[in-house]
Formats: structure tokens, sequence, C-alpha cells
């Protein structure tokens, strides 16, 4: 990549930091947290937004545990109705969305709770975004701020975010990432009108999650704070949400994995989720979401395990142009080191030893055990995370073709 090209790129970058102190971010209008919080919701909820309907958007494997129906039932007790869509897949599609679109304008819902993980809260705002926008589509709202562009002065029905896991961010966020199956496409609509409303963090609901996904969740958690920290385009609130998301992860995400039931490390990370998605919506993400969410689109690979065999190998990679973050990252979970660059490696080899000691493996492997990735599909695979990440992302580095597809062959 040429000079001037990447110069070009930073003038977007920095123009795109300019215009972000511009926008509307307080969209988050009240929080529920700890123990049983769940149980507040309905009341709470009716004294805030007078809703009568609600729309429960959750996934398969969560509707069969139950754990949508005393939500439901709680609804109903406070008199508003409520219906559940249960069809959400691990990477939301285009068609997740309308089908939940539809049975909220069936049921004359006024309200949207996402239940579960990113994928029901990215089909959640994509269901918002349709009801805000019914003569659109969300290909239409490919890029920064299109729904706001489309109707600046309009709402989106309120959202209620109620994490099930502890790493997406999802709740804090103003991203929902979007698969389309027919092109194998994933990409994020960015928009601060899909901020949620309300969170509930109850850490009751995390409870019965498997060790890998309370790993790999947690690891997402911590790739958002590092990508949001290092990049060029922090602001003293999202330093300082990064710093404390890494330092509670550092505490609390072993002891979640090892103790699943331990309800303060569950509420702990739940938090650290939450400030870390807070910050990466506001400073952006780099290159490992973009080569994650190709992996993603391309081969159904989960996110967050996605992000957590790529952080190391693209911090490493960085070189010098991440040294001094980084090693601010590790002074503030203790780690030791003689300059900036023994505290950047310091700091990726803790990471390293996290994925390790949580059986996250090193590669991008098929269930059996064999290559996922495909040669014939790399050339697709890095042209899709190069145009994702390129102007947009205000990484340490500015990469070409020939530095992801490092990336990739690393991980393969």
């Amino acid at each position: 990549m040429n000079v001037f090209t990447k110069i070009g790129y930073r003038i977007f970058q920095k123009s795109m930091w300019v215009v972000m102190w511009f926008l509307p971010w307080k969209q988050n209008k009240g929080i529920l947290s700890g123990p049983g919080s769940i149980k507040q919701l309905p009341k709470w909820i009716k004294q805030k937004e007078g809703s009568k309907s609600a729309l429960i958007v959750t996934d398969g494997g969560l509707y069969k545990l139950g754990i949508a129906d005393p939500i439901k039932q709680a609804f109903e007790d406070e008199g508003i109705k409520a219906v559940v869509y249960h069809d959400v897949v691990p990477n939301p599609t285009l068609d997740n969305i309308e089908e939940g679109y539809k049975m909220y304008k069936d049921n004359d819902c006024d309200l949207i709770v996402a239940l579960g993980g990113g994928s029901p809260m990215d089909c959640a705002k994509g269901i918002g975004a349709r009801v805000m926008l019914p003569k659109k589509s969300i290909p239409q709202f490919k890029g920064p701020m299109m729904i706001t562009l489309s109707k600046p002065f309009g709402k989106l029905p309120p959202i209620v975010a109620i994490p099930t896991t502890s790493g997406t961010g999802s709740e804090a966020t103003l991203a929902a990432v979007i698969s389309n199956p027919e092109t194998h496409e994933k990409y994020p609509v960015n928009d601060t009108k899909i901020i949620p409303r309300y969170i509930v963090m109850d850490p009751e609901l995390t409870i019965g999650l498997p060790p890998h996904i309370t790993s790999t969740t947690g690891m997402d958690a911590l790739t958002h704070a590092v990508e949001g920290y290092i990049g060029g385009e922090n602001t003293p609130q999202t330093k300082r949400d990064s710093i404390e998301a890494v330092q509670l992860i550092h505490k609390y995400l072993k002891v979640a994995y090892d103790n699943g039931t331990d309800l303060e490390a569950r509420n702990k990370m739940q938090y650290a989720s939450y400030i870390a998605g807070r910050a990466f919506t506001r400073s952006y993400v780099g290159y490992v979401h973009a080569v994650a969410h190709t992996l993603g689109g391309h081969y159904g690979v989960p996110h967050g395990l996605a992000n957590a065999v790529i952080l190391p190998y693209v911090l490493e990679a960085y070189g010098k142009s991440a040294h001094k973050k980084l090693a601010e990252l590790a002074d503030c979970i203790g780690l030791q080191g003689a300059n900036n660059a023994e505290k950047a490696n310091a700091f990726i080899a803790w990471v390293r030893e996290m994925n390790a000691s949580m059986n996250i493996p090193d590669k991008i492997r098929a269930k059996d055990g064999s290559p996922l990735i495909k040669e014939e599909d790399l050339d697709d695979c890095i042209a899709k995370a190069l145009h994702e990440a390129n102007p947009l992302y205000p990484c340490p580095a500015i990469w070409g073709k020939n530095e992801i597809e490092a990336i990739f062959r690393k991980i393969m």
C-alpha cells in the first residue's frame, strides 16, 4: 500500500473522530444489575415506557432451555402481552430480521427485548431499524449512521438488552453485525439509534453457560477493550473504560470459567463486557474484528472464538506501532518489563496464556480438527477483511493485502 493511500486513510479516520464528538451517544436510559434483577424488569419498563406488547428476541438454544419462559410470564403477569421470536442463528441473518419484524407487526408490539448474546441483540437492533424504516432493507443500512441519515429525527422502539453471556458488549454498542448466507457476507450496521435503551445484567442468567462459552465470550470482551484502547480514536472515557475492562477480565474471567456459579465473578464479567462495549463503540475496533467477521460470514466461526484465536497474532504483527499502548495495558494488570517492547510482549504472552488455560485453540479448525480455511477461499476472505477495515478502523498500523494474508496463514 502506497504512502498516499495511508495518509488518506488517516485523514478519513481523524475526520470520523471529530464527527463522533457530535453524535447523540446517550441512548441508554437505565440499567438493572445484580442477582434476580430480571424479575424487576416488567414493572420497571412499564413505568418508564408504558409498554403494552413486547417482542422477546432470542435463539433456539436459550428457548429450549426455557430461559425465555419465565420472562414472558413475568411480562404477562404485569399486564404486558409478550411473544417470543426464537429462531435467531449464531450469526443473525437477513431472514431472521425479517421474520422477527413480521412477528413484531403482527402482534402490535411496542417494545423489543433482546435475550441472549450478541446474535439476539444484533437481530433485535435490526428489527428495530426495520420498524422505524419499514420501506428500507437492512443492506441499505450498511456503513456509518445510515439509519440516522435516512430518518434523522426518527426513533426506534425501545430495546431492552438482557445479556446471557459476558463478552459481546452488544448491550452498549451502536453496531449490529448481520450475515447474508447467499453472498457469505457479514457486515456491521453502525448507528447510535440502535444502542439499546435499557440493560438488565442479572448474573443468575449466566450460571448455566458452558465453560467454552464463558471463555470465548470473555476473550471477546478483552478484544473489544484492547482494540478500543490501542486504536487512534480514543477519548478520555474510552481509555478509562478499556483499562477497567482489562483489569476486571484479568481478575474475574478465569474465576468465572473455573467456577461458573460464582455470582460475583459473573456479575463483574457482565460489567466488563458492558464497559468494553461502551469503549469500542466509540473508539472502533481493528484488524482482529475484520478477520473474525470474515471467518464468521464465510465459515460460521463463532465470533468470540475467532477473536480469541486471532488477537495475539494481530497484536504481535503490529510490532512497534502498538508497543506503547500495550505496555500501558500491561502496567494496569501488573505485568513487568524493562521497556515498552518487553511489557507489550508480556501482555501478548498473557493473552496466549489465558487462551491456553481455558482450552481455546491457537488455530482456526473445523470441529473434527481438520483445517477449516480453504486456500481457494483466501483471496475472497482477504478482500472482505480489508474492505471492512480500511479506511474505517483506526488501527495502530495500516495494513494491506500482504499483512492480512499473513494473519490468515498463521491461523490456518
